[in-house]
This record gives C-alpha cells, sequence and structure tokens, in this order.
C-alpha cells in the first residue's frame, strides 16, 4: 500500500465499469445491446464490448438467440437467488406475510423495486387448489402490476410522472393502462385509497391488491401484493384483501423501523 494509504486499490476502476455495465442491463426494461449499453454507461464501445464478452463468459451476462442484445445471465440470477435467502426485508416480513395469506387464504407477494421492474422477493402460496404461476426472482413491469402502482404512488408525483414517461408501457393484457395521462389518474387514486388494484392488468383472470410498506412522500421499501383468481376474487367487497393487506404492510414498517432482525 502506498504511504498515507491514498492509493486506490488495483483494479477498483475496471471493477467499477463492469459494475456499471451491470447495473444498466438489470435497469433495462428488456434485454440493451452492447451499443445501448456505452450510450447509458458513458463508457466507449470497444471498453464495454470486452466487458460484456468477459461477464458473458461467467455467466453473468446471457446474450438473447438471435438479437444481439444481452440480460441478466444465469450464474448471476443463482447468486441473487441466495441473496433473496438472506434479505432481511423478506425476514422481518415473513411472519406478516403469513399471517396475511392465512387471513385471506390467497397467494401473498413481497416485491422490491429494480429499475422499470418489481422483483419477487418471497411468495406464499394460496392452499387453495388454484394457484399463480409467479415464483421468486419473477421480474414484473411496474405500471400493470398492483406493487408497481403502490410503488410508484409512494414517490413524489413529479417523481411519479418522470419515472412514467421514461417506461415502456407495453399492454400486457387488453386491460392495461399504456398511457402516462391514465396511469397518472390511477396513481393518485392508489394514493387517496392506500392501495392499489390490478384488474387483470398484468395478467388475464388474475385479480390483485398491492400496498406499499412505508414511502410516505419517499419511495417504498417494498410492497405486498395479494393476488387472486378472477373468478373467485369479492370484487365488490375490496375491503375484505385490502383491510389486512393495509395491516400487513404497517406492521412490516413499524418492524424495519424498530429494526428487528
Amino acid at each position: 500500500m502506498a504511504q498515507g494509504g491514498s492509493a486506490a486499490v488495483q483494479g477498483t476502476a475496471a471493477f467499477g465499469k463492469a459494475m456499471a455495465v451491470l447495473q444498466a442491463v438489470a435497469d433495462a426494461a428488456e434485454p440493451v445491446s452492447v451499443a445501448a449499453i456505452a450510450r447509458l454507461t458513458g463508457h466507449p464501445r470497444p471498453t464495454v464490448h470486452r466487458i460484456v464478452a468477459a461477464l458473458a463468459a461467467e455467466g453473468m451476462l446471457a446474450e438473447v438467440p438471435h438479437g444481439g442484445a444481452f440480460g441478466l445471465g444465469p450464474r448471476l440470477m443463482a447468486l441473487a437467488g441466495r441473496a433473496w435467502d438472506r434479505f432481511e426485508l423478506r425476514h422481518v416480513a415473513a411472519a406478516e406475510l403469513a399471517a396475511l395469506r392465512d387471513a385471506t387464504g390467497e397467494t401473498v407477494h413481497l416485491a422490491v423495486r429494480s429499475g422499470g421492474e418489481m422483483i419477487v422477493v418471497d411468495k406464499l402460496e394460496s392452499p387453495q387448489a388454484v394457484r399463480m404461476t409467479s415464483r421468486i426472482g419473477t421480474r414484473m413491469p411496474i405500471h400493470s402490476t398492483s406493487v408497481g402502482k403502490a410503488w410508484l404512488a409512494s414517490l413524489p408525483p413529479a417523481e411519479t410522472e418522470a419515472m412514467l414517461r421514461q417506461l415502456e408501457l407495453v399492454a400486457m393484457t387488453p386491460h392495461t393502462l399504456t398511457s402516462v395521462a391514465a396511469l397518472l389518474a390511477e396513481i393518485a387514486r392508489v394514493r387517496s385509497l392506500g392501495h392499489a388494484v390490478d384488474a387483470e392488468e398484468n395478467e388475464k383472470d388474475i385479480w390483485c391488491y398491492g400496498a406499499a410498506i412505508g414511502g410516505a412522500g419517499t419511495a417504498a421499501i417494498g410492497c405486498v401484493s395479494i393476488s387472486i383468481p378472477r373468478y373467485r376474487a369479492a370484487t365488490d367487497d375490496p375491503d375484505r384483501y385490502t383491510a389486512p393487506l393495509l395491516a400487513c404492510c404497517r406492521r412490516i414498517a413499524a418492524l424495519v423501523a424498530e429494526g428487528v432482525r
């Protein structure tokens, strides 16, 4: 080490560039090309090409067949899976999620935001016969899901609008809201009610209620949803789901604030 300890750790710059590439790919709504990664990171294209090739060789990135674009790779997903097993919010929320699942008899998800998506970090299955196809690690659009809309509603309005204008508002089903104006109106309603609804907007025949954990004026630390097959969703009695959901999120927020481990 150099005198005074002021010398940078060897390899820090290269590692920082690799992390910037990984972050750019992770935050993108869809697989991205080397040229796009170069634009997003500000690094020269030849540098990005070398980094992408090295990360792909290690399984940290994966090339989309016939697309010339890259997404997160299987090795990174495996490492992320181990991290989720230790994810603090997941452990803090575990008992409350179980209580919510038991109270409603429906599938419960815990999700956090990553770029333009929400990632499921925990899932408790309904004890009933018809269940959800989601799993831990599933990535879901922010604009078409109850957890995503709950997260957007936790932001100050100006930040919500800026975020929506950056997203590709893909129609996941015929019910998906795909205009910024419609989504802003919907998110205003979420702020008023305290919960969000996914009325078959992300997946056909699935109805979801979602709410944010914390996030009063600042971004939520996570969101919880209850997912219900449309045929058994009591849509005329939302309090049946939203009252225990909101209570669950309040209790989790309190546990986090207390520093429970």
